[in-house]
């Protein structure tokens, strides 16, 4: 059974349903939301044309630039020369200590230390020169290769009254027999050449 009256007016409507439970009938009421007109009219647009399509890069050219990748060689050419310029310090280094362990360079400053001469000229105290890229150590410059019977070398000396540089070189021309000494002279910075021939060290 619908209600009618002053509540078909309203927004709800109630629907009166009959449930029968054993010998009695019930009845309940139930509302539904009435559905509401829109307000206004959708506004319908037209054309007169059919529609062009959009270019599909509008808003990504197809001719933009690239990025720029950055080239690995600058970190390669620095590694690689930081590398070789480690190997030639290292080098440097092992050999230099070579020679200042070699008895031919100990026979050279044992020699240097007992030349009168050349205490006059450098003063007492002749020792080698240190250097500070070695830690210290006095840097030898050339070659000791007793085997093939070549010696010549270079190194800085300093005394009381100056520093020069010791010049030695001594070769053996046949296996078996002494080394001849060529060479064996300290140059001072003052221009003074001391020759130490006669003291020459046993090689």
């Amino acid at each position: 059974m619908s209600l009618t009256g002053r509540y078909a007016s309203k927004s709800p409507v109630y629907i009166s349903r009959s449930v029968i439970v054993g010998n009695s009938v019930r009845q309940y009421a139930t509302t539904h939301a009435r559905p509401q007109l829109p307000s206004r009219q959708p506004v319908i647009e037209t054309f007169s044309d059919t529609s062009k399509p959009r270019p599909y890069y509008a808003k990504h050219p197809p001719f933009r630039d690239l990025p720029k990748t950055t080239s690995g060689w600058p970190l390669l050419l620095g590694a690689l020369v930081a590398g070789v310029s480690g190997w030639a310090v290292f080098m440097t280094f092992a050999t230099n200590q070579e020679k200042l362990s070699s008895s031919v360079y100990r026979s050279i400053v044992r020699a240097l230390k007992a030349d009168l001469q050349l205490r006059e000229v450098l003063g007492e105290a002749i020792r080698p020169q240190p250097e500070w890229w070695l830690n210290g150590d006095p840097y030898v410059s050339g070659k000791i290769s007793q085997l093939q019977g070549n010696i010549d070398v270079s190194f800085r000396i300093r005394g009381s009254k100056g520093p020069g540089t010791v010049y030695f070189t001594s070769i053996r021309k046949e296996k078996g027999i002494p080394f001849t000494v060529l060479r064996f002279r300290v140059i001072c910075d003052d221009g003074t050449i001391v020759n130490i021939a006669d003291v020459a060290p046993t090689v």
